[in-house]
């Protein structure tokens, strides 16, 4: 079978559209300092998925919403104390949850893998279709918000002049985090989502401080990056995650060099 016939056509184009949200959440997650956030939200869905897989439901809505719950979960807890433990307690009940959840389920192992490691080269017709929808939804999103969130980033005090909320800002740069990780999981895996988000974003912050162009280049980045996944999965039949993590790394890595010895 050809790479780009078949089934392919859709595992291509999930790909693109994984690729330009991740771009282009992934540069606020990086500029925002939230790559822990990044890291968390993604297993902290993993126990919707576990429980949509439990119901017989859409694994992408199980996501969706206990991602939305990260997010609620994560800031209730940050009014008792500082955000990194929040954030790290509502990863470990997230976890411990998912686990029983998805023992339940019968099927342990091709759950686990799947949740972990994504299913990119299987992607059906349905699932594009929910991730076109999220894709656009997070993008616009981001769209709307892009100065505010730039804003708020650079001075929160500045932010509040203006009238916009830091706490609002900072609630919807969650949300829109929480929803972009949710429709890249079943693609790259929970594990590699976090790779894809920060890896191309800090290599396009590296080469620029102009905000739009370093949207851009994320996104061309991310793009690079998952292409270059799925054809080395194609031909080698490792998991795309693997991939995604290492030329993720790849990136960052690249980025962090420019930085130092160019610039």
């Amino acid at each position: 079978m050809s790479m780009f016939t078949g089934i392919m056509t859709n595992t291509w184009i999930a790909g693109t559209l994984v690729a330009i949200v991740a771009g282009v959440v992934g540069l606020f997650v990086v500029i925002r300092r939230a790559a822990f956030a990044a890291h968390v939200l993604p297993l902290s869905a993993f126990p919707g998925a576990a429980a949509a897989s439990l119901l017989g439901v859409n694994s992408l809505a199980g996501l969706v919403t206990f991602s939305g719950l990260g997010v609620l979960g994560i800031t209730r807890l940050e009014r008792w104390g500082r955000r990194e433990v929040a954030t790290a307690l509502w990863l470990a009940a997230s976890l411990g949850l998912g686990t029983l959840l998805l023992s339940m389920t019968g099927q342990y192992s091709q759950e686990v893998y799947s949740l972990l490691f994504g299913e990119v080269l299987g992607v059906s017709r349905g699932a594009m279709i929910s991730i076109a929808v999220l894709s656009i939804v997070a993008v616009a999103t981001v769209g709307v918000l892009f100065r505010p969130l730039l804003l708020d980033t650079v001075s929160p005090e500045l932010c509040q002049a203006a009238g916009a909320s830091s706490r609002r800002m900072e609630l919807a740069f969650l949300g829109v985090l929480a929803l972009s990780t949710a429709m890249v999981l079943p693609v790259v895996g929970a594990l590699m989502v976090f790779s894809l988000m920060v890896g191309p974003a800090s290599c396009a912050r590296a080469l620029t401080d102009e905000p739009h162009m370093a949207v851009l280049l994320s996104i061309a980045l991310s793009l690079v990056t998952v292409w270059s996944a799925i054809a080395l999965s194609y031909f080698s039949n490792w998991p795309v995650g693997f991939f995604v993590g290492a030329l993720g790394a790849l990136s960052y890595a690249a980025g962090r060099a420019y930085r130092r010895f160019v610039h």
